[in-house]
């Protein structure tokens, strides 16, 4: 017997298999840094207008350094980030790999989650100390990236179905908007959701409320830029406190999980909607049960709560949701706060759309 307990038999097929996974993971983990520096750098925008290029090329197209580049470019081939041509020497972008790398208005793009990743690996150390303490890391406490990346990420998701089929799947709501209603978007961040509802339904008014000041800053700014500031206000203010009556929809997008108080959030929800309103919340896709979340969209969704969501519940002395709550858990703390109906009403691959009425 070992100092670490008894010797164990080991099935050689099935430990290299195992290691396969793991070389994969080693891969994967590194060259989403590269990803991150792509997108920063503007490489994959360089490749996608310039066609196929040699590293030399694309350096001298971005203004970067050959020798990085040349690196660069095998790793992101190797990983299937790009194309290679080995009678040219060149790499190129196929149509699916611009879409995704390049077209941040296009719902498969995916660029944003580099920036989370960058963003929520930085944490690591402080998350670690907190492994071993407890207490957690608020939302404004991490890299800033980590705010341009949930906006650049969530963002896609929304414009594809937010006000083609999210509201639509709501209890008479999108006839009220239509007509003229006004709406609270709790947890706004940047002000993407607020504003795409905005442009959607221009006899309504929105407001947008955050806790973090300076996406606040950044929400106005974009209203503004939309030209749409008439309609469209943005305030630093508490999910549980934020300001107002008369709502005929209040939205929670991705963020009723991350909260010190759901409770108390939904009850300010419950207390200000109007006759006829519903409260939309919108969360990750999970399953029910433990064993349900064994799968790719589960597995990242564990990882960013583990690093992020979870933790700042914690911080606030909060039930610690986490991005992987339960349809139950969810309903639990909903009802709660005083709603009488709860249903899902609708769902993406990565969504679950969830209606609450009073």
């Amino acid at each position: 017997m070992s100092a670490t307990g008894p010797a164990q038999s080991i099935n050689e097929d099935k430990m290299n298999a195992f290691l396969g996974k793991v070389v994969g993971d080693f891969g994967a983990s590194l060259s989403s840094a590269l990803v991150y520096i792509g997108q920063k750098l503007g490489l994959y925008k360089a490749l996608s207008d310039a066609g196929p290029v040699t590293p030399a090329e694309l350096a001298e197209h971005t203004n970067t350094n050959e020798r990085y580049v040349r690196e660069w470019l095998i790793n992101q081939a190797a990983g299937g980030y790009v194309e290679y041509d080995p009678e040219s020497g060149r790499y190129s972008l196929t149509p699916e790999q611009a879409v995704a790398l390049t077209d941040e208005q296009s719902p498969f793009y995916v660029g944003g989650g580099f920036f989370v990743i960058k963003a929520m690996t930085s944490a690591v150390e402080r998350i670690e100390d907190h492994f071993r303490k407890g207490g957690g890391m608020l939302w404004g406490e991490h890299d800033p990236d980590l705010f341009i990346g949930t906006e650049k990420f969530f963002r896609p998701g929304y414009s594809a179905h937010l006000v083609a089929t999210w509201i639509p799947s709501l209890t008479g709501i999108e006839e009220k908007l239509n007509t003229g209603g006004n709406v609270a978007d709790i947890g706004c961040g940047h002000g993407a959701s607020t504003i795409i509802m905005a442009r959607a339904f221009p006899n309504s008014r929105f407001w947008g409320f955050d806790n973090h000041e300076e996406s606040i800053r950044h929400a106005r700014e974009a209203a503004a830029a939309a030209g749409i500031s008439d309609r469209v206000t943005f305030e630093v203010a508490e999910a549980r406190n934020f300001p107002g009556e008369n709502y005929t929809m209040v939205c929670f997008f991705d963020c009723l999980h991350d909260m010190g108080d759901p409770v108390g959030a939904a009850r300010r929800a419950a207390a200000v909607l109007a006759k006829g309103g519903s409260a939309l919340i919108v969360e990750p896709m999970a399953g029910n049960t433990v064993e349900e979340n064994f799968n790719p969209i589960g597995r990242t969704f564990a990882a960013a709560s583990t690093l992020c969501c979870t933790s700042n519940s914690l911080a606030l002395d909060g039930p610690a949701l986490g991005a992987l709550a339960s349809e139950d858990a969810i309903r639990e703390k909903v009802l709660a706060g005083g709603f009488k109906h709860f249903r899902r009403a609708t769902q993406t691959p990565f969504n679950r759309v969830f209606e609450a009425r009073c």
